[in-house]
């Protein structure tokens, strides 16, 4: 298999980014202005125009926090799935000319994926800032906190990208998925509204475990769980071994496929 190319994944990553805004007066300008309105819906119209709170806190923010601090991860790691899914299909032009290693294909999107998390995050902490927000030091360990959601991205949607050579419905399939994954996981809600039962396994939920800890650290000014993220950083590793694993086996096919 080729080695990756360094400097073709930053070329394909940065033409992925400008093909975005292609076309547009604006252009990349809109990487910016998409974020500001977005934490202006989740901050501002949810929690002081449409009076929502959290529970356990009479901050008027709060609830727009939780919000933001859930949605804006949950947009990456979606997006990588999503879109790492279907790149075998999408990028077969550039597979048929360039001598290059499919999983290089995975890396760009994790890049430009990051870029458009960088840029939601530093908005974020701007008006957070403006608002007097107070920041816990826990906050450090986002950098971690994002490899470990996007390295699971990235494990599930190699695994997927797979099968969408042979099955072209696993792309529907998992955008399905993703939409049931979203509402199962307390972003958008707190979970303590759900059922004992349904508490009981959310613990087991991975995506559950990353947001929680985003919305810890931000709204509750508090660590993540450290032994759920041990756990999920060790299962994250074993499934990334095994998309690989099962990749290498069926490259040749992948190439025929396609």
């Amino acid at each position: 298999m080729p080695s990756m190319d360094t400097s073709f994944i930053i070329e394909i990553t940065k033409r992925d980014f400008a093909e975005r805004f292609a076309g547009s007066v604006l252009g990349s300008t809109w990487a910016i202005i998409w974020p500001v309105v977005n934490l202006f819906i989740y901050i501002v119209i949810f929690g002081k125009v449409m009076g929502a709170r959290l529970p356990g806190t009479s901050d008027m923010n709060a609830y727009g926090i939780y919000l933001a601090a859930g949605l804006i991860p949950w947009a990456a790691f979606a997006a990588t799935i999503t879109r790492s899914t279907s790149v075998f299909i999408d990028k077969k032009h550039i597979i048929s000319k360039v001598s290059t290693s499919l999983p290089s294909l995975q890396l760009h999107i994790f890049l430009s994926e990051t870029i458009t998390f960088l840029i939601s995050m530093m908005v974020f902490f701007f008006i957070l800032t403006l608002q007097g927000h107070d920041f816990h030091p826990s906050l450090w360990l986002l950098p971690f906190l994002y490899y470990l959601q996007q390295l699971l991205a990235l494990s599930i949607g190699l695994f997927t990208a797979v099968l969408n050579v042979f099955i072209r419905d696993v792309r529907e399939i998992t955008g399905v998925i993703l939409q049931l994954w979203f509402w199962f996981t307390p972003i958008v809600y707190t979970s303590d509204i759900l059922p004992g039962v349904v508490q009981k396994i959310l613990p087991y939920n991975p995506a559950y475990i990353i947001i929680q800890s985003y919305q810890r650290m931000f709204i509750f000014h508090d660590y993540p769980p450290f032994h759920a993220l041990l756990f999920l950083t060790i299962t994250t590793h074993i499934l990334l071994s095994f998309a690989f694993a099962t990749f290498r086996y069926l490259e040749k096919d992948i190439r025929d496929f396609l």
